[in-house]
């Protein structure tokens, strides 16, 4: 018995080895053959003890089954191999794979936040959908004001919403932290915008937001001016006018030029005594200042892009110029 396992484990073995169809029909003759090893066990059989012959021969034919089986599926798989290597030709040129890379939005967004992140701004991320209370109530939007309307706000059968501003991650950042805070969030954004070539229904959005004891106007301006050379470069001009945001007070519209008109970039200003409220702290003791920009104007500007829709047509040829 010892020897028909040694002998099943060479026939395993030696399989493995085998590479063509020629190796292994010499191989199968060598074991199954009618001259074969197999064979000639089956023919010693004979010289056993009359008592002992019943259970070799069993495992005799357990071991030739075995054989059999193993001989069979190694010529099914040589079989395939062969097949598919002769179907591939090693002579013809190779095909070179398309490299992918990030989506123009992506990499505005990256550099944004670079920029931010150098600054000592911590990159935070938030929720989508939302209730009322954090993208309204609690930024000091009232009941009344337009945008709470069903015509500029994505409402759930549920009673929620789509976020119109990452405004929302501000206020959860403050409600579960302690002043000092600094802190970036970008993000998509929904409002129900009919679609043409500078709006969408979908958009990004990067919101800052800065909150200590003493934080002032001219720190705002400070690292709004920072923030506007980098991306921009140093030669742009900029201008701050007076503007009203719910979430703000005072606050503003930053414009950039090279000199031919003004555009404007983003809102900014000191974050209204209401929110501060509206999230336990006391505008007494705190201080802070929030901005806002949209990432679509920004890569727009930067590379000369005249209508939103490219970003999110998928169009290969555009995206490969970035």
């Amino acid at each position: 018995m010892t020897d028909l396992k040694a002998l099943q484990d060479e026939i395993s073995a030696k399989l493995a080895e085998i590479k063509d169809a020629q190796a292994l029909e010499s191989l199968r003759i060598f074991y199954l053959g009618r001259k074969g090893r197999v064979a000639d066990l089956f023919h010693e059989m004979a010289t056993l003890p009359r008592e002992e012959r019943p259970r070799f021969g069993q495992e005799l034919n357990r071991l030739k089954e075995f054989a059999e089986t193993a001989f069979r599926k190694k010529q099914q798989s040589l079989t395939l191999f062969l097949a598919a290597k002769s179907a591939f030709d090693e002579t013809l040129p190779g095909i070179t794979p398309r490299i992918g890379r990030l989506h123009p939005i992506t990499q505005t967004i990256h550099e944004i936040t670079e920029i931010f992140s150098n600054m000592g701004f911590e990159i935070v991320d938030g929720r989508e959908i939302e209730t009322e209370f954090y993208n309204f109530t609690a930024l000091n939007i009232p009941l009344d004001h337009p945008s709470r309307d069903a015509f500029d706000t994505f409402y759930t059968e549920q009673g929620h919403l789509l976020r119109s501003q990452t405004s929302t991650v501000q206020i959860r950042t403050m409600e579960n932290r302690k002043p000092p805070i600094r802190i970036l969030a970008p993000g998509k954004v929904y409002r129900p915008d009919a679609v043409d070539a500078s709006h969408s229904f979908m958009f990004h959005q990067i919101e800052g937001l800065l909150v200590d004891e003493r934080t002032t106007f001219s720190d705002l301006k400070g690292i709004i001016h920072l923030f506007l050379r980098k991306l921009f470069g140093k030669n742009i001009q900029m201008r701050f006018k007076p503007h009203f945001f719910p979430f703000t007070e005072p606050s503003v519209d930053v414009d950039i030029s090279w000199g031919k008109g003004w555009l404007e970039i983003l809102g900014a200003g000191q974050v209204d005594p209401a929110v501060f409220k509206a999230v336990g702290y006391n505008p007494a003791k705190v201080q802070g200042f929030a901005f806002g920009l949209g990432v679509e104007r920004i890569a727009m500007l930067k590379y000369g892009i005249k209508d939103i829709r490219l970003f999110f047509e998928n169009d290969v040829h555009f995206l490969e110029q970035f």
